[in-house]
C-alpha cells in the first residue's frame, strides 16, 4: 500500500495563502482567527464518531487535517515552522512515549501504558518548562469540565485528594449550603464555580468521567423535554409549571416501564 500524501493538500493551502492571486479570505486569517474553526472541527469529528456515521467521520477528519495544515502553512510565512517540522515532532513523540514498542520497557497491560505515559510526559515537562508544578501544561483552552478533571487527576498524583467519595460528597454539600448563603451576584457566581469543581471531583472518585456524564444528562434531558412537547403538542408553552411536571413523570415512566 502506497503510503498516505499530504503534499497535494499543503500545495492547496500554499495556493490559497499566495498574495494577491490567493483567496482573500484565508490570506485575511491568523493563528487566533483559525482557533475557532480548529475547536470546531474537533467536536464535528467526536460527533459523527458517536452517531456512528463513518462517511461523515471521513469528511469531518479531513476538515480537522485542514485546520493543521492551515496552522502550520501561517507559522511557515513567518519562518517559525513548517508542517513537516509538525509531522517529524509528532512522529518523534510517538516513537518517545511508546519505549515498550520501539525500545526495551515492558508494559503488557493498558493500565502500565499510561503509566509509563505520564512518567515520560512529567519528565518532558520538566525538560521543556521552567514551571515545576504538577499543574503544569494543562491547557487553559480546554473546556472547563475537562479541564478540572485534569487538574484534579494531576493534585491527586501528589496526594492532594480526598481519600474517599464520600468525602468529596459531604465537600459537595458543602459547597451546596455556601451558594445558598450567597448575598451577591459576584459570590453567587464564584460558590457556583466551587460546586461545579466539587462535582467533578465526586464524578471522578466515583469512577464517573464527568464530561460523558454530563453529556448522557444532556441527551436524557433532550429527549424527555422532546418527549413532553409531543405530548402536548401546541399547549405545551401554555401549561403550568404543575403541568407541566406532570407530564415528564408521564414520560419517565414510560422510559422505565
Amino acid at each position: 500500500m502506497t503510503p498516505p500524501s499530504i503534499e497535494k493538500l499543503a500545495e492547496i493551502m500554499a495556493k490559497l495563502r499566495t498574495p494577491v492571486s490567493g483567496c482573500p479570505w484565508d490570506l485575511e486569517q491568523n493563528f487566533s482567527t483559525i482557533v475557532p474553526y480548529t475547536i470546531e472541527e474537533a467536536y464535528e469529528v467526536a460527533d459523527a464518531v458517536e452517531r456512528n456515521d463513518m462517511a461523515a467521520l471521513k469528511d469531518e477528519l479531513g476538515d480537522l487535517l485542514l485546520q493543521v495544515v492551515f496552522h502550520s502553512r501561517m507559522a511557515e510565512e513567518a519562518d517559525l515552522f513548517n508542517l513537516q517540522d509538525v509531522i517529524d515532532s509528532i512522529s518523534d513523540k510517538m516513537i518517545r512515549r511508546h519505549p515498550h514498542v520501539f525500545g526495551s520497557v515492558e508494559a503488557d497491560t493498558a493500565n502500565a501504558v499510561v503509566t509509563n505515559w505520564e512518567a515520560i510526559k512529567a519528565a518532558e515537562r520538566q525538560n521543556k518548562s521552567p514551571d515545576t508544578s504538577a499543574l503544569a501544561d494543562v491547557a487553559y483552552a480546554l473546556p472547563a469540565l475537562l479541564r478540572a478533571q485534569k487538574l484534579q487527576k494531576r493534585a491527586s498524583r501528589t496526594g492532594f485528594d480526598w481519600d474517599n467519595v464520600e468525602d468529596a460528597i459531604a465537600k459537595l454539600d458543602e459547597e451546596v449550603g455556601e451558594l445558598r448563603e450567597a448575598a451577591t451576584v459576584a459570590d453567587r457566581a464564584e460558590e457556583a464555580g466551587d460546586l461545579l469543581f466539587a462535582a467533578v471531583n465526586v464524578c471522578r472518585l466515583a469512577g464517573v468521567d464527568a464530561e460523558n456524564a454530563l453529556k448522557a444528562a444532556n441527551h436524557k434531558f433532550e429527549r424527555r423535554f422532546r418527549a413532553m412537547e409531543q405530548i402536548a403538542g401546541s399547549e405545551f408553552e401554555k401549561l403550568d409549571l404543575d403541568a407541566k411536571e406532570g407530564l415528564w413523570q408521564q414520560v419517565k415512566f414510560t422510559e422505565r416501564s
